[in-house]
């Protein structure tokens, strides 16, 4: 990388620490807390978490067939169908 003006040796960017200690892991959120000398933000137990956070479907995401078509999540994917298709014909169309 050039500089104007004097060369000042140019200092790399290092990688964020990263913690590899299983208690630590266990115990706490690493890297949640957005203060730097903070400490980190302790887990609690499950039942002080709500019900709705461990219903989250988490696996990956379902095929447009597999949705109800009553439903908003079926609509948002067929838009979303529509929309990369419009932009694969857009890209391919001559001007």
């Amino acid at each position: 990388m050039k500089v104007k003006g004097k060369s000042v040796p140019q200092e790399g960017l290092k990688p964020p620490e990263v913690c590899t200690d299983p208690a630590m892991l266990s115990a706490y959120a690493m890297g949640v807390n957005y203060f730097k000398d903070g400490p980190e933000v302790a887990l609690k137990p499950d039942s002080e978490y709500p019900d709705w956070l461990f219903k989250i479907h988490l696996g990956p995401p379902k095929k447009l067939e597999e949705l109800d078509p009553d439903s908003i999540q079926y609509w948002r994917r067929l838009r979303k169908y529509n929309t990369w298709q419009r932009n694969k014909l857009k890209k391919c169309r001559k001007l």
